[in-house]
């Protein structure tokens, strides 16, 4: 049973590389799939940024008005917003955080 597993393992492998590499298939994506994948990066980060802006990480529970990782993230947020800039918004958004973590 093990043999047979690892061969059907080895096979599935091989036939998803080969058929990638093979011009068994168009080399583009159809336009509804490349469309859908535009959507990914947002949902991957959205999914990694809210829990660590809004989850407490002492007792974790949602913290919202004594959160100074929510302010710094809304400062963050609207700096974005203003300058279109990616360095501006990382500066604003730690310095904000440590401003608000020294003041809290």
């Amino acid at each position: 049973m093990i043999w047979f597993i690892m061969i059907a393992a080895g096979l599935f492998t091989f036939a998803t590389r080969f058929i990638m590499l093979s011009n068994g298939i168009s080399n583009r994506p159809p336009q509804w799939l490349v469309d859908a994948l535009g959507f990914v990066p947002i949902a991957v980060l959205t999914a990694i940024i809210v829990p660590a802006i809004l989850i407490d990480p002492a007792d974790q529970t949602i913290a919202l008005w004594d959160n100074p990782r929510l302010f710094a993230a809304a400062l963050a947020i609207i700096a974005a917003l203003v300058t279109r800039q990616m360095i501006t918004t990382i500066a604003v958004g730690i310095v904000a955080l440590w401003v608000l973590q020294w003041a809290m």
